[in-house]
């Protein structure tokens, strides 16, 4: 069988991204073959083809997509040819492609209430925030939140999550058309950092106080901005670098700052046990049936136009959520 797969050689900017058919070979043990039909696109794609990310090479690229079981290799049970089924997160590139083979101990079951294309867009970021507001800090009713980037794929979701739970969202998105469409996905508040002093607006919505939680997935150039939006004993979790790696933070300040808390963690490890990965995509699942979640697709795009969807997501230019379609 031949695959169509996105590949690169080297790391560098969207022209290194190459659509090679590759011979796939039959599953192997405890593996099934899958036939995409969405792919989720998310900026650690865009990390990987930079070398931010590093990877042997060559190398495929994505981990979230959703599809059919074609075949199943031996040993596997619980899966079988014609079942719908999904996945996201893990060290295994290789998602952007029309069929690859994938070991069943990371795979789920596509629940019957979702289309492919919503699992595809949905699945990486939803577990993403899922991770950060129950687990990493696990966000109570009535709390303040701050989250940049709220009108992004991770920020769309995470402002209607955040309400869902009871929390008071505060986004930062850039520009009066992001600003709204973060206000729309559940922020009861929105600061626009190309008009206004993030840190001053928060204590001016916190009466003074900060926040308790800064998600910040844009890193070097939101980093004062978030250290100074905390309050005493405040979490900055750091879990992405759009615009590059903040600075390294001293102990000292920390203390000086209120005793804070710093932490960059990855969805890696928060699904490193197939139990972790299965209830987290169940937390997922659930808060979309229950009509919490609305899923933006923003975005198509065609396996062939690989380029164009790195460049857009890159420049800025894509909000809500990405899917990319087989040829």
């Amino acid at each position: 069988m031949k695959a169509r797969t996105v590949r690169i050689h080297a790391a560098g900017g969207p022209e290194v991204l190459k659509i090679e058919e590759l011979e796939l070979p039959a599953p192997g043990a405890g593996e099934v073959t899958i036939r995409h039909t969405a792919i989720g696109f998310n900026f650690q794609d865009v990390y990987t083809r930079s070398g931010a990310y590093p990877a042997p090479m060559p190398t495929g690229l994505g981990t979230e997509a959703a599809g059919v079981v074609e075949k199943v290799g031996p040993g596997v049970a619980g899966f079988k040819p014609g079942d719908r089924v999904c996945y996201a997160s893990g060290p295994m590139l290789g998602a952007c492609a029309s069929h690859r083979n994938y070991p069943v101990a990371r795979l789920l079951h596509s629940p019957d209430f979702m289309e492919d294309e919503q699992i595809a867009a949905v699945l990486l970021k939803g577990m993403t925030v899922e991770y950060l507001m129950q687990r990493c800090y696990p966000v109570m009713p009535g709390e303040y939140v701050l989250m940049h980037a709220a009108a992004g794929g991770v920020g769309s979701l995470a402002g209607q999550w955040g309400r869902h739970i009871g929390a008071r969202m505060i986004g930062v998105a850039g520009g009066a058309d992001k600003v709204a469409q973060a206000k729309a996905s559940g922020y009861e508040f929105c600061i626009d950092r190309k008009t206004e002093d993030i840190a001053a607006r928060v204590k001016e919505i916190t009466g003074g106080a900060g926040v308790p939680v800064v998600y910040d997935s844009v890193g070097k150039d939101s980093f004062e901005a978030s250290l100074n939006s905390l309050a005493p004993r405040g979490y900055f979790v750091s879990f992405g670098t759009t615009t590059g790696a903040p600075p390294p933070v001293a102990a000292s300040t920390l203390q000086k700052m209120g005793s804070l808390y710093f932490t960059r963690p990855t969805l890696v490890t928060y699904t490193a046990s197939s139990q972790e990965l299965q209830d987290s995509a169940a937390a997922v699942f659930d808060v979309f049936q229950r009509g919490a979640l609305k899923i933006s697709i923003n975005q198509r795009y065609k396996l062939s136009d690989i380029a164009r969807a790195h460049a857009d997501l890159e420049g800025g230019k894509t909000t809500g959520s990405s899917v990319i379609l087989p040829d």
